[in-house]
């Protein structure tokens, strides 16, 4: 199908009509067997072999040939008008911007022309072409005729400068929507370079030994082979890749960094005095449980999004692609990232440059080097190593030192230390907390010494609890007004074939809805008053084409009674009604069931064409009309359907609104199971289903303030945003939960040390990596930029600013997890000395 748009006034289209009847096209392109088809070859016949063309065709071919004979000009009506051979057709989308005439000559604005008033100008035609595809060669041969077809309007634009002419075709919408990927290329590789920049600046210290800049473009690799791992698998599976594909590597970006970032931070958590190996079992002890289960979140959510609770078939295959991406990256994180860690590990321990990988020189031979040099090699790694611990030196524990020997002692404190990977404090350890060495990291130096300390401030929680009340307040305004997005053109590139289509549809016919086929599909009595009175109500109001209201009609004019016999009023259909010329057409709208040999058949289905006048919300009235007319099916006596092609757009997204909703709650009740069965504390769990929950509600009302309607990328980019909402806020409240102490703030700036730095560090990279991606001219990925945008401003809104401040006065109680302080309450501490081929190693292990 083809359709053609003139935004002219009063352009007669017979030449261009002419020659798009007159077009060919050659198949094959080359060889002896080549044919020629023409659009008389290719079209869809009627029942008498004849294309099929619109009645605006005919009503202009009837106006010329009248004037060419110099006949009375028949009078053209709107939106129905009357055909030479006397039947009624529906021209409403057919022109468009129509002028009619009025009562004493005057003139009546768009779509208000009457029946017995003519047409007197139009702004826009449109016409359509249908072909049909009678098996794989015609196919091909009707998609080189639509090349030709839309070659043929360019030419006629071009030399009809006066003309505005948008053709379109049943492969316009696929080819604009994959164009999105092709605009998106170069940005997509910007994104990359900027996020490897700032994973750099993220990963480096001023200590030139525990810097490892390479860790992030390392992470950022990961994820890069991960997603061709991903891509592969689906290339081998016979899978199809189309633009909504674009999210995933944002969906593995967000989760990649997260754990990368986690991993490095528990590494600068270990004591340096340990083995690699030693350190990088700490490390998966402390990061790999939180990183494994905002996984299985992630595939949670995904897996729901791809089961048949969905009703989008592209929201399920994108969630089956990215669960698979998902689980690759996974994978490669355990392993490719995991010994990339150890490589820079065993760096730090061989006292190399983080950078340059060469060995740091010692402080006596770097204070005869220029300046420049000793700032690039500046390092207090041995310094700070040999005085982090002094409690276990032995002039302090009095242990006798033996070469190649393992001495075991067992030292009793009053000290309380906390368990795990918390720094065990000793009264004798006098390492102040501004000479800490990860102070030289610039991001958890601000954040130990300045915003753990403000945001926890008494005067500050009120404002930060008013700030959250704001934030529901406009979340809420959006979700009142959130509209569903049913238009084909947001998902295609910007200033294609398709979006200039459709704004001269709604630009020019948007007076009248889609035609509604009202199909009644059971046997009726026809003949009853009273079913003839419910069907005429049924329709009133609307523009119709109906063979009822028509026949009855007939009947009148003809003095006969409209409640004939069962019998009688079938016979009059079939043998008087339909046999006329005027109403021969409607033969194709009713369907008749042989009774019996002798007896006249019953009607066993019909069906009549609606229109409905619309205004300027056309959508949302055709969305109230279907709600309607859906109900009245449902009561009446009389069982119909109604049906429209644009229907299936309504249908799907009808319950768009519901869906991430749906599966934010079933993520919900997942964490508070497994937390159930696992070792977890349960407020941990509440707390994230809540955050979940508020993540997902300001996401859904603020990307409605934001312009953006609920269409297939802003579904799939809200299922996506509840795995990166536990991404960032996940780690930090495990660890508030883990927290001892008596001051709950004290807790809240531990956790924000621990974990906040990773969650920041993954949203700044996160954040830069999405703003080359609004640069792309198309409205697939403007969508996919506003709302991935709003979840990563949502999500550092709830992990740096209303989670910190509302669990410092929120549960649970602060004096879980207390033990009275007594003189019996001693721990004892066994100190494992053991000569490793570097340097004596001091394992710690509470008993």
């Amino acid at each position: 199908m083809a359709t053609i748009y003139k935004t002219v006034k009063g352009a007669p289209p017979a030449n261009l009509h002419r020659n798009i009847y007159q077009m060919q096209v050659m198949f094959p392109a080359t060889g002896l067997s080549s044919f020629n088809y023409s659009f008389s070859y290719l079209c869809l016949p009627d029942d008498k072999n004849v294309c099929i063309v619109d009645d605006i065709i005919r009503a202009l071919e009837e106006i010329q040939a009248a004037r060419a004979s110099n006949r009375t000009v028949p009078v053209l009506h709107y939106p129905i008008t009357q055909l030479a051979d006397g039947r009624r057709a529906y021209i409403g989308h057919q022109l468009g911007g129509v002028q009619g005439w009025g009562p004493g000559g005057t003139v009546r604005a768009q779509g208000t022309g009457g029946r017995g008033e003519g047409v007197r100008s139009a702004r826009a035609l449109q016409l359509t072409y249908y072909l049909q595809v009678r098996g794989e060669l015609m196919e091909q041969v009707a998609g080189l005729w639509e090349k030709a077809f839309c070659s043929e309007l360019k030419q006629f634009a071009a030399s009809h400068s006066k003309l505005g002419i948008y053709p379109s075709t049943s492969s316009s919408l696929r080819t604009d929507f994959q164009f999105s990927s092709v605009l998106a290329h170069r940005p997509l590789l910007a994104s990359l370079g900027v996020c490897g920049v700032l994973a750099i600046l993220c990963c480096s210290m001023q200590d030139c030994v525990r810097s490892k800049p390479w860790l992030g473009p390392l992470a950022l690799l990961s994820i890069t082979l991960s997603g061709l791992s991903a891509a592969g698998i689906l290339n081998l599976t016979g899978a199809t890749y189309n633009s909504t594909y674009l999210g995933i590597p944002f969906v593995m970006l967000g989760h990649g960094l997260f754990g990368s970032f986690e991993m490095l931070s528990s590494w600068r958590r270990t004591r340096e005095d340990q083995h690699v190996k030693e350190r990088v079992a700490s490390v998966f002890e402390d990061v790999m449980l939180r990183f494994s289960g905002s996984t299985m979140l992630h595939l949670m959510t995904l897996g729901l999004a791809a089961s048949p609770l969905t009703n989008m078939e592209a929201v399920r295959l994108f969630c089956r692609t990215a669960a698979l991406a998902v689980t690759v990256s996974y994978i490669y994180m355990l392993s490719f990232y995991s010994s990339c860690l150890v490589f820079t590990g065993y760096l730090e321990t061989g006292y190399r440059h983080g950078c340059f990988c060469r060995r740091v020189p010692k402080p006596d031979r770097l204070s005869c080097k220029p300046a420049w040099y000793r700032c690039l090699m500046f390092t207090r790694y041995q310094d700070e190593t040999q005085t982090t611990n002094p409690q276990l030196d032995p002039s302090h524990t009095h242990i006798p030192n033996s070469d190649l020997t393992q001495t075991r002692t067992t030292i009793s404190t009053g000290v309380h230390a906390h368990v795990g990977n918390c720094t065990h404090l000793h009264p004798q350890a006098n390492v102040s907390a501004s000479t800490d060495p990860q102070d030289s990291h610039l991001l958890l130096g601000c954040v130990r010494r300045c915003y753990g300390n403000w945001i926890t401030n008494t005067y500050v929680k009120p404002f930060v609890v008013l700030l959250y009340l704001v934030y529901i307040s406009f979340g809420l305004m959006g979700f009142l007004q959130v509209t569903q997005g049913s238009d084909p053109s947001a998902v295609v590139a910007m200033d294609t074939a398709t979006v200039l289509y459709t704004r001269a549809q709604q630009r020019y016919f948007s007076s009248y809805s889609p035609v509604i086929g009202f199909y009644i599909y059971e046997s009726a009595p026809y003949w009853n008053a009273s079913v003839q009175r419910d069907l005429l109500e049924y329709a009133k109001g609307f523009q119709r084409i109906s063979w009822l209201e028509a026949y009855l009609n007939y009947l009148s004019d003809h003095n006969q009674s409209t409640s004939l016999p069962r019998e009688n009023f079938t016979y009059t259909l079939r043998h008087s009604f339909l046999r006329d010329p005027q109403f021969a057409h409607f033969a194709d709208d009713i369907i008749f069931a042989e009774r019996g040999q002798g007896e006249e058949p019953d009607l066993a289905a019909s069906r009549i064409f609606l229109v409905a006048k619309t205004t300027e919300n056309k959508r949302e009235e055709m969305s109230v009309l279907l709600d309607t007319l859906r109900r009245l099916s449902l009561t009446s006596r009389v069982r119909f359907l109604i049906f429209n092609p644009s229907f299936v757009y309504l249908d799907r997204y009808a319950a768009a609104v519901s869906s991430p909703l749906r599966h934010s709650l079933l993520a919900v009740l997942f964490l508070l199971g497994l937390s159930s069965l696992a070792i977890v504390e349960p407020l941990v769990s509440v707390w994230l289903g809540l955050t979940l929950l508020s993540v997902q509600f300001g996401v859904l009302g603020f990307m409605t303030l934001w312009g953006v309607e609920l269409d297939c990328m802003s579904v799939l980019c809200l299922i996506s945003a509840l795995g990166h909402s536990a991404d960032c806020s996940g780690p930090l409240l495990c660890g508030f939960a883990s927290g001892q102490g008596e001051s709950r703030t004290r807790w809240v700036r531990a956790a924000l040390e621990r974990h906040g730095v990773p969650s920041l560090q993954t949203l700044i990279c996160y954040s830069a990596a999405l703003l080359p991606l609004g640069s792309v001219r198309s409205n697939l990925t403007q969508t996919m930029f506003r709302c991935l945008t709003l979840t990563a401003s949502c999500s550092a809104l709830h992990t740096l600013a209303f989670l910190p401040a509302l669990l410092t006065f929120l549960p649970p109680s602060k004096n879980r997890g207390l033990r009275p302080a007594g003189e019996n309450q001693r721990q004892g501490v066994e100190c494992v000395e053991m000569n490793d081929s570097t340097r004596v190693v001091d394992q710690i292990t509470t008993v």
